[in-house]
């Protein structure tokens, strides 16, 4: 079940996160989440107007996703990037289609023109993943991440809803 995300989910999303965060070069951020910081952010999402979601099965969160404006001011009002992450035993089942069919379908019904997906170049299968679902390549900015002693790049991917 895909369900809107609440302050409740804030510990579960973190555990799906972190070792995303610790353990691999999906993100460039080194810096863990914490759950209190998480609340907040959910909360800053909502009052923007954004939504995050889970995946939910037999009560257990599974994945999550979210999306905000793209980069700031009014010219970007109507382009919007992701996140989307999914537990590692939660992969290859369909979650992740339906969490990413949800944040476009959330985002276009509130206006949205654009979807941006900003993916580590060494993320292949996330490559691929939004290759599936009708994102194309629009840039690849070489070696602008830096994580466990490697350069990375940042492949962006869009989608026009």
């Amino acid at each position: 079940m895909i369900r809107q995300a609440g302050a409740w989910d804030a510990t579960a999303i973190a555990e799906i996160w972190n070792p995303v965060i610790r353990d691999s070069t999906i993100t460039f951020n080194a810096v863990e989440k914490d759950p209190d910081d998480l609340v907040r952010f959910l909360l800053s999402r909502a009052d923007d107007g954004h939504g995050t979601f889970v995946a939910e099965q037999d009560g257990e969160v599974l994945g999550f996703a979210t999306y905000g404006q793209f980069r700031p001011g009014v010219g970007y009002a109507r382009s919007m990037e992701h996140t989307i992450m999914l537990a590692e035993g939660a992969r290859r089942r369909g979650l992740g289609s339906a969490l990413l069919e949800t944040v476009e379908a959330h985002a276009r019904d509130r206006g949205a023109h654009s979807m941006i997906a900003g993916v580590s170049g060494a993320n292949e299968a996330g490559i691929a993943f939004h290759a599936a679902r009708g994102y194309n390549e629009i840039a690849r900015v070489p070696e602008v991440g830096w994580k466990h002693a490697h350069w990375l790049d940042l492949v962006l991917m869009q989608k026009i809803l």
